[in-house]
């Protein structure tokens, strides 16, 4: 009994502090959501290892809170350190995803040329307003999200909407970077669509992986996981319009 009350604790800690941490975005209490900020991810991974999931899941989720964390100080060598951590988690998914079978048909073949072409676009529309310096490492960065998104179908339905939220999330940092019309507490959007995103991801990666076809499932546990198992930007809110800080501003708690 008590292993089934510890994941369902931590989870309902972790909506508590989302709930407080959102609350905090959009009211504009900035030390509560620099506080709440670093703790969600963690929460999240505990529920994992208490469910047994994949260690690669715990890490994605570790690597999303060091980003989280880093983005909150601000400037540009930081926001690329940030911008790291929450690629590494992705290159996680993605090694969590290829446990998931084979992807191929029209369908799959349709839903990569989809996000394919919203990579492109997003990138083209912020290339001019990004330093010189930034434009590369956003543009891979973007591509290897997309990819997460995209691979994130082949693991099932919570995780694909998990894969989907995630890049809805950077995308509402790139329209501020774009300097397209924002909604007010734009903050709050972006963390309301990224921590469903996150939550998701883990509670679609937290059970078997189905296996790889012609694989088979062997000695019966049917994946290469260990049982049950699951840049984003995100930094002080802008105070320029630099392209550099409204980047990073993007994704931290709101700070005047």
């Amino acid at each position: 009994m008590s292993r089934l009350r510890t994941p369902r604790a931590l989870l309902i800690a972790f909506a508590a502090v989302a709930v407080v941490h959102l609350c905090a975005l959009a009211v504009g209490v900035p030390a509560v959501a620099q506080v709440t900020k670093p703790v969600l991810m963690p929460l999240l991974a505990a529920r994992v290892v208490a469910l047994g999931g994949p260690r690669l899941l715990v890490a994605a989720l570790l690597f999303g809170c060091g980003g989280d964390t880093l983005l909150q100080v601000g400037g540009d060598t930081v926001f690329l350190l940030g911008m790291g951590s929450f690629a590494a988690g992705h290159l996680c998914y993605l090694a969590l995803f290829a446990r998931h079978g084979t992807a191929s048909g029209a369908r799959t073949y349709g839903l990569a040329g989809a996000y394919g072409v919203a990579w492109l676009g997003v990138v083209l529309v912020l290339w001019p307003d990004l330093e010189a310096g930034l434009r590369v490492p956003v543009a891979c960065y973007s591509l290897l999200l997309t990819a997460m998104a995209c691979g994130a179908t082949r693991a099932g339905v919570r995780a694909g909407a998990g894969g989907a939220l995630f890049l809805l999330s950077d995308t509402l940092i790139a329209g501020g970077i774009a300097e397209w019309p924002q909604a007010p507490a734009p903050q709050f959007w972006i963390m309301l669509t990224y921590l469903p995103a996150q939550y998701l991801l883990a509670e679609g990666l937290s059970r078997p992986a189905s296996p790889r076809p012609g694989r088979g499932q062997g000695r019966g546990d049917g994946s290469r996981g260990d049982g049950k198992g699951r840049a984003a930007w995100r930094g002080p809110a802008p105070v320029a319009h630099r392209p550099d800080q409204s980047w990073t501003a993007s994704r931290a708690s709101t700070m005047p």
